[in-house]
């Protein structure tokens, strides 16, 4: 499936849920949060429907998200479901890593190939401020356990934020130094970031000036289709990744389009243009005619974000959650 500007669009995000058993202070207040309501969920059923019909399109990768995805009941069945439609080549799960410990195994035999972790610090006082309880010893051993189960690859998200992890990028490093990890540092996006809050920028070329890489190269061996540029060296386990949205970003790449918890095709990422797609999906319309307003859709998916328009930036009210 290609869209007017020839990209190949092959990768479908799905949220699950908007649930999650974290606060993070850049993704939700600590409380009055208004969930959306249960019946304007899309069902597994429903999910399972998209995503057959999106085969037939040429989707080959599949990455379910949240809130967290592994709140939602029933997910290890859906997964185990989901892996086995016809097409489906790589499913994956992006998770804060919390409940990893006792469901990684679970995730693997259900066929998911691989994980994303998010993890911003290994300071537990900060780690437990910012996520408003959380623990990072929790999504460590989420990490160790997720590699001794043969998740592959497992990829750190690391959202560099000055002066909150900037001094603790030499210490990430190590991880994919020691172990077969891929940590991927990552642009802070302006998504429901005040303008007061713009100065937390870290730009990919000043990560690297931070780190110091001398002896480390370019590798292209790191499974995946999204836009990380990754280095890694003979003494490293794992490899370094730099996924910049805004100093260089990569629209005239990019693969993918999203499915929301309520059932909106977002055909960007980071816009608030939607196809309400629950609306079709509950109508009695076929599986052809819904096959045939997506792939209208992707046709129209815009050539690139417009993040680095300000007054743009001003108006978003999306969080970062679910990534």
């Amino acid at each position: 499936m290609q869209d007017q500007y020839q990209r190949k669009i092959e990768y479908l995000r799905i949220s699950i849920t908007d649930r999650c058993n974290l606060r993070c202070q850049y993704c939700m207040p600590a409380e009055g949060v208004q969930w959306i309501p249960h019946d304007s969920i899309l069902s597994y059923e429903e999910i399972l429907r998209v995503m057959q019909i999106s085969t037939s399109l040429g989707f080959k990768r599949f990455r379910i998200t949240g809130g967290e995805p592994l709140v939602r009941a029933g997910v290890l069945d859906f997964l185990q479901e989901a892996s086995q439609i016809p097409g489906v080549e790589d499913l994956m799960i992006t998770t804060n890593g919390l409940l990893l410990p006792e469901m990684a195994a679970d995730l693997k035999k259900a066929g998911v190939s691989r994980v994303n972790i998010s993890l911003d610090t290994f300071n537990p006082e900060k780690f437990r401020e910012i996520t408003r309880g959380g623990d990072v010893n929790k999504v460590i051993e989420g990490i160790h356990r997720s590699l001794e189960v043969g998740l592959h690859p497992v990829k750190l998200n690391v959202v560099v934020v000055r002066d909150l992890n900037t001094h603790e990028l030499p210490r990430f490093m190590e991880l994919a130094r020691d172990y077969p990890l891929h940590v991927r540092f990552i642009e802070l996006m302006p998504i429901g970031v005040s303008s007061d809050k713009r100065n937390e920028f870290v730009s990919i070329d000043e990560m690297k000036e931070k780190l110091g890489l001398e002896g480390l190269k370019p590798t292209h061996d790191i499974r995946g289709g999204g836009p990380a540029e990754y280095i890694t060296s003979e003494g490293f386990k794992g490899s370094i990744g730099f996924i910049s949205a805004l100093s260089k970003h990569f629209c005239n790449t990019c693969n993918r389009v999203r499915l929301t918890p309520d059932g909106k095709l977002r055909l960007c990422l980071h816009s608030a243009n939607e196809l309400d797609f629950r609306k079709l999906l509950r109508s009695d319309k076929s599986d052809e005619e819904v096959k045939q307003a997506l792939s209208e859709a992707i046709w129209y998916k815009p050539a690139e974000h417009h993040m680095n328009n300000e007054a743009w930036q001003d108006q978003r009210i999306m969080s970062q959650i679910g990534g």
